[in-house]
């Protein structure tokens, strides 16, 4: 099972603040939705998201090829869903489940024409 790209997705309170903050650590400017009170940035293969009032608490995310191939393997292992993505469809979609401790897991497909917008 191909889980793709990881990365955090912090919930911040203040999304300038926290986006200065991790730049300071040397994180630069991956995908600049500021406005819209998200941002990406990422440092070598390092990525983080920073969402202000989206979610609450911390999300693991995982960005697979296939997450439709991702659920049957979890559903295929008993493993509890959240959110299941339409396996009658195909594209970018996503399912959400939890750990043990409650940490919330996103496994997000996107669209592979999907542009970064970046800016510092």
């Amino acid at each position: 099972m191909d889980l793709g790209q990881f990365s955090l997705s912090l919930s911040v309170e203040n999304i300038a603040e926290s986006r200065a903050f991790y730049q300071k650590l040397g994180f630069e400017i991956y995908d600049d939705h500021e406005k819209e009170h998200w941002v990406i940035l990422k440092q070598g293969d390092v990525v983080l998201g920073l969402f202000q009032g989206m979610f609450e608490g911390n999300v693991l995310t995982f960005n697979p090829t296939d997450v439709r191939a991702v659920q049957k393997a979890l559903k295929a292992q008993g493993v509890p869903l959240m959110t299941e993505a339409d396996e009658e469809t195909k594209g970018p979609a996503y399912l959400m489940l939890q750990d043990p401790d409650g940490n919330t897991i996103l496994i997000d497909q996107h669209d592979p024409a999907y542009k970064p917008t970046s800016k510092s």
